[in-house]
């Protein structure tokens, strides 16, 4: 009989992905091994090892995905924006439909509790996701519809509201009854936020 194991099939790797994210959702991000990652996809406990030194490098493997999704949502949202701002607006309104869509990539992603500063794909991805947000603030910026200034910091000021919106909608802190209220409490966070930017003269943070 064909073995058809996921290994067998050339997937061995997202195979490995996907066992590692359903125990995420049982254990947290850093309560389980490799050993129990490759029985959950059904594969010998050496077979992890073909692909990931240890368990961080798997966890690092998950957040590069995690990055790139959210990169997806942020831009697919974004696109049916009418302008610059709207396009802004938007973008936050995909983070969260990804949070939402994706708890367990999103734990590893901003929780897991060592950082992935030793893992370039999971860097790379990290930085193409703040990138995009850039991008929509200096649209909006040139578009005239945000201030001059430093887009990076505007970023960061627009990254922990949306974050933290998305952080309690997938702990369940918001009292809200489902998703399409979710988002539409994101829409009005944005909106206040692009109006305090709007009104303000510019955001500077002197660092030490």
């Amino acid at each position: 009989m064909k073995d058809t194991r996921p290994y067998h099939h050339g997937n061995l790797k997202q195979a490995l992905l996907d066992a590692s994210l359903e125990l995420i959702r049982e254990v947290g991000p850093e309560a389980f091994t490799l050993r129990e990652v490759a029985r959950r996809a059904g594969v010998s406990h050496n077979a992890p090892y073909r692909h990931f030194r240890d368990k961080s490098e798997l966890l690092a493997a998950v957040a590069a995905e995690g990055f790139d999704r959210l990169t997806e949502s942020m831009t697919k949202a974004a696109d049916s924006g009418s302008d610059a701002l709207d396009r802004f607006r938007l973008s936050g309104r995909g983070y969260v439909q990804f949070a939402l869509r994706y708890p367990q990539h999103f734990t590893v992603m901003f929780e897991a509790p060592k950082r992935f500063d030793t893992h370039p794909e999971a860097l790379a991805a990290g930085e193409r996701a703040f990138t995009t947000l850039v991008r929509y603030i200096e649209e909006c910026q040139s578009a005239g519809s945000l201030p001059p200034g430093d887009s990076k910091q505007l970023a960061l000021l627009a990254w922990s509201m949306v974050h933290g919106v998305a952080k309690l909608a997938i702990a369940g802190r918001l009292p809200f009854s489902g998703i399409d209220q979710m988002l539409q409490f994101t829409d009005a966070a944005g909106h206040a936020l692009m109006y305090g930017i709007s009104n303000a003269s510019g955001l500077t943070v002197r660092h030490p």
